[in-house]
């Protein structure tokens, strides 16, 4: 095969950012047109939030040693419901994706003169936005029920953010290729589900030290309770020790995992 003249190559890749903007454009006018999936998603945390505050709030405060009052235990289930948000948003990317794959668009964008994987990376921006703005909502309600973190540096709230950020797109990349595997859009959102459970099943709502012991390792051998932990600590100000960089082991191995596997089924589907 030859090689394409320099001009050619050069113009590949503006033309390859020119289709991936445009895909995610797309995505965005379909999510400011149907937010309803969105907003049930983004519910599910917020209830979880204000239902452990209000109801479970003075009991749970007063068992991780707080005090009497809830503001210990707003401090420490904020964080884990953050992650949460995410992986409720993420469920949305997989049905998305996967009625991409089955309402035949994908077989109209191969008769275009398009970079082929401008439509997944469309999706995977999009959804990192999109986590991103919902993370920011959950948050705000948050403060406004008294979540504050003082003793977080700049520098903190930053790895904060890029931490959720590389979390987002870790998610992501699996939620799509759930999304790709799945027949149809309510399997899809089936085969999701975990992103939503796994929060269930880690630190996010009692201490490991609180679990029984058989419990205990389906919580601590997964990719949210380092992730939580180590956002806990930027944010409270307490100790992280090894969970930073299992936090980033388990996002960067996710995303490598996701993104062979989605290209490897996209590419597949569009022979």
């Amino acid at each position: 095969m030859s090689t394409p003249p320099a001009p050619a190559r050069a113009t590949r890749f503006p033309l390859a950012v020119r289709d991936c903007s445009t895909m995610l454009r797309r995505n965005l006018l379909h999510a400011r047109r149907y937010p309803s999936l969105t907003l049930n998603l983004l519910l599910t945390p917020i209830m979880l939030l204000l239902l452990f505050v209000y109801i479970f709030g003075d009991t749970m405060s007063a068992g991780i040693g707080g005090g009497p009052d809830r503001s210990a235990y707003i401090a420490y289930v904020v964080p884990g419901l953050l992650l949460m948000t995410i992986g409720s948003t993420v469920v949305g990317t997989a049905v998305s994706v996967s009625n991409d794959m089955t309402e035949g668009i994908i077989a109209r964008f191969r008769t275009m003169a398009i970079h082929r994987g401008s439509v997944i990376v469309g999706h995977v921006v999009g959804s990192v936005l999109q986590s991103v703005v919902s993370v920011i909502l959950v948050g705000a309600v948050a403060v406004a029920i008294g979540f504050r973190s003082a003793d977080a540096t700049v520098l903190e709230w930053l790895a904060a953010f890029g931490l959720l950020v590389l979390f987002a797109t870790a998610l992501t990349w699996i939620a799509v290729g759930m999304g790709l595997v799945s027949p149809n859009a309510e399997a899809a959102g089936n085969n999701a589900m975990p992103l939503i459970l796994l929060p269930l099943l880690s630190s996010t709502f009692v201490p490991l030290d609180a679990m029984p012991g058989w419990f205990r390792p389906v919580a601590e051998y997964q990719p949210f309770t380092p992730a939580i932990e180590t956002l806990r600590g930027l944010l409270l100000g307490t100790p992280i020790g090894h969970n930073g960089w299992l936090a980033v082991a388990w996002c960067v191995g996710l995303a490598v995992l996701g993104y062979f596997w989605s290209a490897a089924k996209f590419d597949r589907a569009a022979e």
